[in-house]
């Protein structure tokens, strides 16, 4: 059934009606959140541990031959990219929908038969909401570059994280790192700047006693030093040793030797928390050893589950859309449920001691219930 009102979106007309319910993405912000990715290793890394530890998933069909035959498109299904495979086209879905706070995926079928599934670049997209707040329109480049409504919507696989009222597009995981990160490229150009002209010194040559000489003899004398300070710091290049020899009192100096480089250690630690802390990983999974005995606590893991579980809850939709169309397609029975696999992040062995006491306290309740009947 068709919605009819909605009282939480905005329902004024608009004198365009091309251009009603349109909301442009936002190109510089996506540019930002790339870049973010590429200068910073820990993010990058951050994105790369969600989207393996999101895991994988089990297709579970009520027919038996539904059920072997997804279970072999899923392992077959192309997806572009010279990757074979749903858990491929998953890893680079959840990868956009980290970086962009959206994802863009297309079910591609020929002759009644879906054959491929394939992700896309969800930046080259625009989005257009219709009449009813449920209607919603993806548009993209055609052939000339003019934007327009793709042709073929129920094939398009479309999924927002955390998204706003304000608009139809999801946050993503970058969303308020750009100021830190950009305070954070700036310490490391700076201690890459101090440490190039630390490593290559420059020297300050200075005749004390050359202020009692005539000016056209200083002249001179400075030129002398200079030639004889130039030939040396020549060889040195070249692995000679020349000595510096100068008559007088002669000072040499490292410029900028007493200045101290500031301690970058404290500033970088407090970003990199911010930064870490955003994405929900524990500091020690991103190589960020700041304790020497630090592993993952119960809570920390249980926090991080639920954060992959509700990642998974925003994907689980596509999935199941992709599972329903084939068996549709195929003439099969089409009622399918998605088994995501169990998430692992907890010690093994602390998983063992847990179980053995639950199996104790059950027997002990068991022979205690046995004794008292």
């Amino acid at each position: 059934m068709a919605a009819k009102a909605c009282q939480l979106r905005g329902g004024e007309g608009h004198p365009f009606g091309a251009l009603k319910g349109f909301v442009p993405l936002g190109a510089g912000e996506e540019r930002i959140y790339r870049q973010l990715r590429e200068a910073i290793p820990v993010l990058d890394a951050a994105v790369g541990k969600l989207v393996r530890l999101s895991g994988g998933f089990q297709a579970e069909c009520r027919s038996a031959e539904s059920q072997k035959r997804l279970e072999e498109f899923l392992k077959t299904v192309p997806c572009g990219r010279g990757q074979v495979g749903i858990d491929s086209f998953l890893s680079g879905f959840v990868d956009s929908l980290l970086v962009y706070g959206r994802s863009i995926g297309e079910m591609v079928v020929d002759r009644g038969r879906l054959k491929a599934v394939c992700w896309g670049d969800v930046t080259q997209l625009q989005v257009v909401e219709g009449e009813n707040p449920l209607d919603v329109q993806l548009w993209g480049p055609d052939s000339k570059g003019m934007m327009g409504a793709l042709p073929y919507q129920h094939l398009l696989l479309f999924a927002t994280l955390n998204p706003e009222a304000a608009h139809p597009y999801g946050v993503s995981l970058f969303r308020g790192m750009p100021f830190l990160a950009d305070i954070l490229m700036k310490i490391y150009a700076t201690v890459g700047t101090n440490w190039e002209r630390a490593g290559n010194v420059r020297y300050s040559v200075i005749c004390k006693n050359a202020e009692n000489m005539d000016p056209s003899m200083a002249q001179e004398r400075g030129k002398q030093v200079a030639q004889e300070w130039s030939r040396a710091m020549e060889d040195a290049k070249t692995g000679t040793v020349r000595d510096f020899v100068a008559v007088g009192d002669v000072e040499i100096k490292v410029i900028g030797g007493e200045a101290p480089i500031l301690d970058s250690q404290v500033p970088v630690r407090q970003i990199l928390e911010q930064l870490v802390a955003k994405t929900g990983l524990p500091p020690f999974l991103l190589g960020l050893n700041w304790s020497t005995t630090e592993r993952m606590s119960t809570q920390q893991a249980d926090i991080l589950t639920s954060e992959l579980w509700a990642l998974r809850r925003t994907v689980e939709p596509v999935v199941r859309k992709i599972c329903k169309t084939y068996l549709a397609l195929e003439g099969l029975d089409d009622r399918v449920e998605i088994a995501w696999n169990d998430i692992s992040l907890q010690d093994i062995t602390e998983e063992a001691r847990a179980e053995l006491y639950k199996a104790q306290a059950m027997k002990y309740r068991a022979d205690y219930e046995g004794g008292k009947q």
